[in-house]
């Protein structure tokens, strides 16, 4: 959608240890592919601006701007809030087929924000879709229907754009024939067509609920009430849209139908470029088609003024929203703290236009009213200097508000000083009024979201991706291309460098542009050839020693799995908490919610993410429980489930009544064929370490499989006595075996880790081992018994569902040859446990893939050992 695209590292320290293999960070050639194809788009599109602005001066856009009617820019404004209020039936009416109860003042905030941030960015974690994921699930939403909800948001617009170009093309078809070179009876039959296959497509909704597709997928269809209430909204949405910019036009350029077809192949055209905002690809379509209707001065003027009112505006009106959530006591509602932590998303992207505006001011000439005024009162040192500090101030900007979306202490003081002393350079530069209200706007909302920035850390401590540096350098190649066409009737010369006077706007932009190329260069250089940091190491007894004191403490069994010795573990400063973490490949894998005090979770997890990106890897998070989800989607991840995970509770927990009578029948049994059941204290475990490992060799001979790792105990003799282990004997002989689990200061949750049996282990011998375990520790005082996830269970095979859920719905059902998905499933559900989601979470693109195969590669010892047992 061209106007709907969505297309720090912390210092190491003793109480942090990252395993040696972390040094080297692979590289990876698919981001940079990526970038080189959006670079060469982005030389063609802006070829095809020279080409097409190659008889128009920079001074008649700027008069054009300055003498569009008042009236006109009310009503692209009023258009324009028509456009975001329809906007928000995409949201009403997405939540509605999902079948999500939200107030309808939370979608139109949600909406709002959405759009407005993606709007104007729409790449990495500034899309409309993590808005939505945040404040839909803090609406009580789950995360598989926001995530068919946005899925819902795109088709919907799609089919809106479709029909309603169709409908365009079938009025203007004679002017786009004259553009295109495409017959108009041809254009007429396609738009007939298409018109055809959606009235098709509502006939389909008003006969059938459901569509089977490609004999696998059930596709359920909106109600046909839903779908023609969506093309009225679409309707409403694109020419209001398109009335926005048309509105800008000189007079009688074109008719509004036909300017709403070339609008929507404006807008397709930018989504297919991937450049974010479709900026030039939309420029360029716009101006071919409205060439020789009016002078393509006022209809790059009017361009510029449409990107200023429907792009920015509302980012600037929506950054406002959320300061105003911020400096208004008593904002308690769980959907309006979830909005407050989206003010640095909105400032990082706000600091981004900003910084890109006083780059482009830096390389513009000022009016001559202006120039006039600053002869007579301001040095011409004075302007010299401003305008060389404000794009460097500029060029600041950009690289700070990495820091700002890490939400790092240092980038919000640093950005609130540059966007006052570039405020108050503004003026001495070239008389810039609203250069000066953007700046003070922008410095006004810093001072008010101050509390959303509270992370300590250096700014020179970050590291920035390349395609972070690639769109800087995209940034200042556009600046070069606005110095170029600014200047066009300039002879430039060597001698121009030296030449100092009020009017000699071209030499002072060049130095300006000259002086910020360096500096970025010379960041840049310094970010690709720094030194990675990282201390080389898995955890010593003492760090464990210390891990082993937090998860006494902790609610979360799993915990003590950082036991094992096989992960890292990274401390918190104060070292109340750490996260555990492994690496396999380019994937830094955390397992779990991180362990200990939960008012740092959220630092602790910023860190380890920059850690992951120091080393030039993907940060990802196993087995995340939903009530922790709000913090990772405020660092920008998408969330991806895994499976569920069963506990039984054990308040009412009794062999006795209907609901357990297998289980009980089976604990009489085991105990009349002469079973035993016993807890034995770590104390009393090392004279029956052999006896144990003889049963443990046994059951690996019998499944013919390895031991596990990472997110499974394994049997090393370090970790064993670490834990008391629950054993059944028969005649003395100890058949079957548990690691435990138990957090003794909490006694919030117990479970099972390794658990082993002999070949010859009577039948319910494990049914029987849970059984006790699950009363015993009723009489203990825990709360719950953790009984494991079931991997890829509670996967929704629906066509508006994500792929990952439709992968995991498939492997849960085919993928017995790899993993026994539907038996563990089974095995527990006899327990009547309840059951909880459990996902991963990490980028998105291809990274969920990457970090699912190499967490199942950390399990089990490698690729071969997750491909085979």
């Amino acid at each position: 959608m061209a106007r709907h695209i969505s297309s720090s590292q912390t210092n190491s320290s003793a109480e942090s240890t990252v395993p040696s293999e972390n040094k080297a960070a692979g590289i990876s050639w698919r981001p940079w592919i990526t970038v080189l194809i959006v670079l060469i788009l982005g030389a063609l599109v802006f070829q095809s601006l020279h080409s097409l602005l190659a008889n128009v001066h920079y001074r008649s856009i700027v008069h054009a701007v300055k003498h569009t009617p008042l009236s006109n820019l009310l009503l692209a404004m009023l258009a324009t809030a028509v456009s975001y209020c329809a906007l928000a039936g995409y949201d009403f009416s997405s939540l509605r087929y999902v079948g999500a109860k939200v107030k309808g003042r939370t979608i139109g905030l949600t909406s709002f924000i959405a759009y407005a941030l993606g709007n104007t960015i729409g790449l990495g974690v500034l899309t409309g879709g993590t808005v939505r994921m945040r404040l839909y699930t803090a609406s009580g939403v789950e995360a598989s229907q926001v995530a068919q909800a946005i899925a819902f948001n795109a088709t919907a617009f799609g089919l809106g754009m479709t029909t309603f170009g169709a409908i365009g093309l079938l009025w203007g078809a004679p002017q786009v024939e004259a553009m295109a070179s495409i017959p108009s009876w041809l254009l007429r039959a396609i738009a007939v067509l298409v018109l055809l296959g959606v009235s098709g497509f509502i006939a389909l909704c008003a006969a059938r609920r459901e569509l089977l597709l490609f004999g696998r997928w059930n596709l359920r269809l909106p109600e046909a009430g839903l779908a023609l209430r969506q093309l009225v909204i679409s309707a409403v949405d694109l020419s209001a849209a398109a009335a926005t910019l048309w509105f800008l036009l000189p007079s009688g350029v074109i008719d509004l139908p036909t300017f709403v077809a070339f609008y929507a192949i404006a807008m397709a055209l930018g989504v297919i470029s991937h450049v974010p905002g479709g900026v030039g690809v939309f420029e360029a379509v716009i101006l071919l088609a409205c060439a020789n209707h009016a002078p393509t001065s006022d209809i790059a003027a009017a361009l510029l003024l449409y990107r200023s009112i429907y792009f920015f505006l509302p980012l600037l009106l929506a950054t406002a929203l959320l300061a105003g959530f911020e400096a208004r006591a008593g904002a308690g509602a769980p959907v309006a703290r979830a909005a407050v932590k989206l003010s640095p998303w909105l400032l990082t992207a706000l600091t981004l236009v900003t910084g890109t505006m006083l780059l482009i001011s830096g390389v513009t000439p000022a009016t001559r009213h202006a120039e006039e005024l600053l002869r007579l009162h301001v040095p011409l040192f004075v302007v010299e200097a401003s305008h060389l500090i404000g794009s460097v101030a500029g060029l600041a900007m950009l690289f700070l508000a990495r820091g700002l979306l890490h939400r790092l202490d240092a980038a919000w003081w640093a950005s609130l000083g540059l966007t006052i002393i570039a405020g108050i350079l503004a003026l001495p530069k070239g008389i810039a009024v609203s250069e000066f209200i953007v700046l003070f706007v922008l410095a006004s909302l810093l001072v008010i979201s101050r509390k959303q920035f509270d992370r300590k850390s250096s700014l020179f401590s970050q590291t920035f991706e390349p395609g972070w540096l690639i769109a800087v350098a995209c940034v200042l190649a556009a600046c070069g291309w606005i110095l170029l066409f600014a200047y066009r009737d300039i002879d430039f010369a060597d001698r121009m460098w030296w030449q100092f006077a009020f009017d000699d706007y071209a030499p002072r932009s060049m130095r300006t542009l000259m002086v910020v190329a360096i500096m970025a260069l010379g960041l840049g250089l310094w970010q690709l050839f720094r030194r990675s940091a990282g201390v080389a190491e898995r955890p010593g007894e003492d760090e464990l020693q210390r891990a082993g004191a937090l998860i006494s403490k902790q609610a979360a069994a799993d915990a003590c799995l950082a036991l094992m010795g096989d992960k890292s573990l990274l401390f918190s400063t104060s070292g109340n908490s750490f996260i555990m973490f492994a690496k396999h490949n380019r994937s830094w894998v955390a397992l779990s919610d991180p362990v200990g005090d939960q008012r740092e979770w959220s630092e602790l997890i910023w860190r380890f993410i920059e850690l992951a990106d120091s080393h030039g890897g993907r940060a990802a998070f196993y087995k995340v429980r939903p009530q922790t989800l709000p913090m990772y989607l405020d660092a920008g991840l998408r969330v991806y489930k895994l499976g569920e995970e069963a506990y039984v509770p054990l308040d009412d927990f009794s062999l006795q009544g209907p609901r357990r009578a297998n289980l009980r029948h089976g604990v009489n049994r085991a105990e009349r064929e002469g079973l035993s059941f016993d807890i034995v204290a770590v104390e009393q475990l090392p004279p029956l370490l052999d006896e144990l490992r003889a049963v443990s060799d046994a059951w690996l001979a019998e499944h013919d499989t390895r031991e596990k790792s990472f997110s499974l105990g394994g049997f090393e003799d370090e970790y064993i006595l670490r834990q008391p282990v629950a054993v059944i004997r028969r005649q003395q002989q100890i058949i079957a075996f548990a690691t435990l689990m138990c957090p003794q200061e909490s006694r919030v949750e117990a479970a099972i880790d390794l658990m082993r049996q002999l070949p010859d282990a009577p039948p319910g011998t494990m049914d029987f081992l849970f059984a006790k375990l699950m009363l015993h520790f009723k009489e203990q005082g825990f709360q719950r018994f953790g009984l494991g996830m079931a991997p890829m269970s509670g996967m929704k095979d629906h066509q508006l569902g994500s792929r990952w859920q439709r992968f995991g719905r498939m492997l849960f059902l085919h993928g017995g040859r790899f993993y026994n998905f539907r038996g563990l499933r089974s095995f527990k559900d006899k327990f009547d446990p309840v059951w909880e989601a459990r996902y991963l979470v990490s980028k998105g693109g291809l990274a969920p893939i990457f970090a699912f195969t190499d967490t199942a590669a950390l399990i089990s010892g490698g690729l071969k050992g997750a491909i085979g047992k």
